[in-house]
């Protein structure tokens, strides 16, 4: 089964976030929330995005003491987000945290428990990076490898990881646990400011479950056609 679309919603105003739901409705499975519309909107996004009929994906990559991230995962998941991020560096405590306040979160509301996400390694970071300014020792497919199993473990429903590492994070996590993987560029299209990238189709024979996908989709002339072209890819 191909894998589902998230378009990432990178813009600046909520009439432009909804304006772009309308607009690629027919073919998105959810909508990503990121730092660029939080930090404008905050979860008054969340909440006005999940009302206009929106899967929203919250990608906020939580990372704080086991306490601070427990209380806002209750909150993300009160205003109706369907799923989140945390930083898989915050610890296994850390991601339990996450995990146990958006039950909380969800409960209070009446609603399904959102999924918990834990990030592994950015895409924007290769293995250089990882040794000289991280000071990893382990090999960089290794690190997400552990930091994978370490989300699964702690009770994530999935992980995020670069199309690169979708295989050997499969081979940890088993079939049960989501992998959503960002750094997806259709040959179309150019891939910036990632490192570690795939075509859709790629990815999704590899084994991603969903697929970020923003510029692609968001800065073409026809965001519909461009959404309209990468599912014709996949199927």
């Amino acid at each position: 089964m191909p894998a589902k679309i998230i378009v990432a919603l990178d813009v600046d105003t909520l009439d432009d976030a909804l304006a772009l739901v309308d607009t690629t409705r027919a073919g998105a499975d959810a909508y990503k929330v990121g730092s660029q519309l939080y930090a404008r909107r905050g979860l008054d996004a969340v909440s006005n995005l999940h009302e206009h009929g929106a899967t929203v994906f919250l990608d906020l990559k939580l990372h704080d003491i086991p306490n601070t991230v427990e209380k806002a995962a209750m909150a993300i998941a009160n205003m109706g987000a369907a799923m989140f991020t945390v930083h898989v560096s915050g610890g296994w405590e850390m991601l339990r945290a996450a995990v146990r306040g958006a039950h909380v979160g969800a409960e209070a509301a009446g609603l399904e428990d959102p999924f918990a996400l834990g990030v592994t390694l950015l895409t924007s970071l290769d293995e250089k990076t990882l040794h000289d300014d991280l000071g990893c020792t382990r090999p960089l497919v290794e690190q997400v490898q552990h930091m994978a199993q370490m989300a699964a473990e702690a009770g994530c429903a999935g992980v995020v990881a670069s199309p690169k590492e979708l295989a050997p994070v499969r081979e940890v996590v088993g079939h049960d646990v989501l992998i959503i993987t960002p750094g997806v560029r259709p040959e179309w299209a150019q891939a910036h400011d990632q490192k570690r990238t795939m075509t859709p189709k790629e990815a999704s024979d590899a084994g991603a479950d969903y697929l970020v996908i923003g510029r692609p989709i968001t800065a073409h002339d026809d965001p519909a056609e461009a959404l309209r072209l990468i599912r014709e890819e996949l199927a």
